[in-house]
């Protein structure tokens, strides 16, 4: 079993809208990052757990917990012209981009980012090293733990 911290834009995919889903789940549409994408594709299984991470917003943070529900496969946005996230380099026989589903698992309330500056036992987690702009980060077992039990 794996962990990782995944972000979204609250007003495109929130922890609301995850719970609000059908069957609590939501296709991890839009990412246009390769190492992100090969996170999904090579690494992330069914049953991985995810820090869902509120970005670009006035306040960002991890806003609740989730569960990878599915293995990788084309994300669809890709192929539609209309999507802001359409890619006119991939065809349906060799999709450049994939995506994973997301069920909800809990909301919590928000940790934001200067929270998890404080804690020594969180200092090298990926989302707080300057710079750090990939939408999905790999979160150590100990980052995990932590974060679930003495943040949550």
């Amino acid at each position: 079993m794996r962990y990782w911290l995944m972000k979204s834009e609250p007003d495109e995919a929130s922890i609301d809208h995850l719970a609000e889903a059908p069957h609590h789940t939501l296709p991890w549409t839009g990412v246009r990052n390769y190492q992100a994408r090969n996170f999904m594709r090579d690494m992330m299984q069914v049953g991985d757990g995810v820090l869902f991470y509120h970005s670009s917003c006035p306040e960002p943070g991890i806003a609740g917990l989730a569960e990878v529900s599915s293995t990788a496969y084309p994300d669809p946005t890709q192929f539609d012209k209309k999507s802001p996230y359409y890619d006119p380099k991939s065809s349906q026989e060799t999709p450049r981009w994939l995506l994973v589903d997301v069920v909800f698992k809990k909301k919590i309330p928000l940790i934001p980012l200067a929270a998890l500056r404080e804690h020594e036992e969180l200092k090298d987690m990926r989302v707080l090293v300057k710079g750090n702009r990939l939408s999905i980060t790999p979160v150590t077992e100990a980052e995990w733990r932590f974060i679930t039990k003495r943040l949550v």
